[in-house]
């Protein structure tokens, strides 16, 4: 199909384009202000060798998952209930918390998941806390030089997670013009064969029209 094709159908069915396009932006923007929002708390634990040395740094870094599996449990889920006295279950508390330790930055991360931002934050605190807690008991055992530290790096902070309005929106704007070009295809497959002016009958036939017999209406 050659480009003034394409522009003469853009000119006659622009509007089923602009239409489909608002109505699913607009339907994505709806679904999103009907949803519940959901926050992302977000904590980062630095854990620190009490000195520069290789060896211990290596150990640390093969240590850091076991200290995130630590941490990871329901024992310490159901101290952060106890701590702040939530109504809910420690294995449903662990299903919205997610660890991750990343040994390039010598970091545990800790994300948690909640209707209420500020909840997340106390939440992501007070999980933080416990591991920095168990820490220093650990080090009470082992020499100064060979101890482990862990500190927050920052306090904990929430953001928005669910929904994210503009994205919706915009995925609904996409599909939006999917549905579009689906329908053009469509209409003008079933045109295909119909010749209603001289510059169809160019078209189809590839010739060029010298004359018409005007209509007797």
């Amino acid at each position: 199909m050659e480009l003034d094709s394409y522009i003469r159908i853009l000119r006659k069915r622009w509007w089923i384009i602009v239409v489909a396009v608002l109505l699913t932006a607009a339907s994505g923007f709806g679904f999103s202000e009907l949803q519940d929002p959901e926050y992302t708390s977000t904590a980062e634990l630095i854990i620190e060798p009490a000195r520069p040395d290789l060896g211990l740094t290596q150990s640390t870094k093969w240590l850091l998952r076991t200290y995130m599996t630590v941490a990871d449990s329901n024992q310490w889920a159901q101290k952060v209930i106890d701590e702040l006295q939530l109504s809910m279950k420690a294995e449903q508390l662990r299903g919205n918390a997610r660890f991750a330790a990343e040994d390039d930055r010598m970091v545990i991360k800790l994300e948690i998941e909640s209707p209420d931002g500020d909840q997340a934050n106390d939440i992501a605190r007070t999980w933080a806390n416990l591991l920095i807690q168990w820490r220093d008991q650990q080090n009470q055992r082992q020499r100064k030089e060979d101890r482990v530290d862990a500190y927050l790096r920052d306090q904990p902070r929430y953001v928005q997670s669910w929904p994210k309005t503009k994205v919706v929106t915009a995925a609904g704007g996409i599909f939006g013009l999917v549905i579009a070009g689906v329908v053009i295809f469509f209409l003008e497959w079933l045109e295909a064969g119909i010749i209603r002016t001289p510059q169809d009958l160019e078209r189809q036939l590839n010739l060029t029209v010298v004359g018409a017999i005007p209509s007797t209406d």
